[in-house]
């Protein structure tokens, strides 16, 4: 998705989902590296944060434990939770103002380290 096509279909907002999966098991049990990742990916596509990262471990079962994140940023808001069990990351990123996803969820796999990925691009109007 490009600048040009999102101001072409007239777009309020963008939402980038990544799955991410095989992720490095040390990265996304590591709630400072978490807070590292966003701080450095609100640079890269240019999002100024509101307020601290939040990073909180909780699951109810084995199949879902490991952190969740929120980071609210000026344009909305930034979110992922990270599961041991699969050592999978599902992030998404929305906001009210372009950014390029495809270059963010190069970065998030890099940073986790992670076998393959996905990315799902919608438009919000």
């Amino acid at each position: 998705m490009t600048k040009d096509e999102y101001d072409r279909a007239g777009a309020w907002g963008l939402l980038a989902s990544v799955d991410l999966h095989g992720c490095n098991p040390g990265t996304i049990r590591d709630a400072d590296k978490i807070r590292a990742f966003v701080a450095e990916l609100c640079r890269r596509i240019d999002m100024r944060p509101f307020g601290a990262c939040q990073v909180q471990y909780f699951g109810t079962s084995a199949e879902v434990a490991g952190f969740s994140m929120t980071q609210f940023v000026e344009t909305s808001l930034i979110s992922g939770h990270f599961v041991d069990k699969t050592n999978a990351v599902y992030l998404d990123i929305f906001a009210c103002k372009y950014f390029a996803a495809e270059p963010a969820a190069r970065y998030a796999a890099a940073f986790f380290e992670a076998v393959d990925h996905t990315l799902h691009v919608l438009l919000r109007k």
